[in-house]
């Protein structure tokens, strides 16, 4: 499957969870080689949350969103480091954030999540692929 094979029909994504999945692991090589080439060494935060330990989508168990998209394999939480130091804000992953929103319409970045209230929710390090209204 190329990546524009998960497309549109009539302004309507046609993707199935499966296809989501393989859009998202052709994205994340990309994801790291651009972090290094900005000059960042990355490591891994969360990336599947097992639903033996964090419920199954829509249910609140453990910690994180009961709707969150590292439960159906489509998130991964990058630490991002700078001379040996974590960068830990938002701020710090805003460049490779707004270069993960680009590469796919269905591409999304924490530092962009807003919670019940519309403030930000500071999630920075979250890089996703949108699935049924699930980042």
């Amino acid at each position: 499957m190329v990546l524009a094979e998960v497309g549109r029909h009539k302004g309507v994504f046609l993707v199935k969870l499966l296809q989501a999945q393989f859009l998202f692991s052709r994205l994340v090589p990309r994801l790291i080689d651009r972090a290094h080439a900005l000059g960042f060494e990355v490591t891994w935060g969360d990336a599947y949350r097992d639903p033996r330990v964090f419920g199954n989508i829509g249910e609140k168990k453990g910690y994180g969103h009961p709707k969150s998209a590292h439960k159906q394999r489509l998130a991964v939480d990058l630490n991002l480091f700078s001379d040996g130091q974590y960068l830990g804000t938002t701020e710090a992953h805003q460049m490779l954030g707004e270069w993960w929103e680009q590469q796919h319409p269905m591409a999304r970045w924490g530092g962009r999540f807003r919670d019940k209230k519309g403030n930000p929710a500071s999630d920075g390090n979250h890089y996703s692929v949108e699935f049924e209204g699930v980042k």
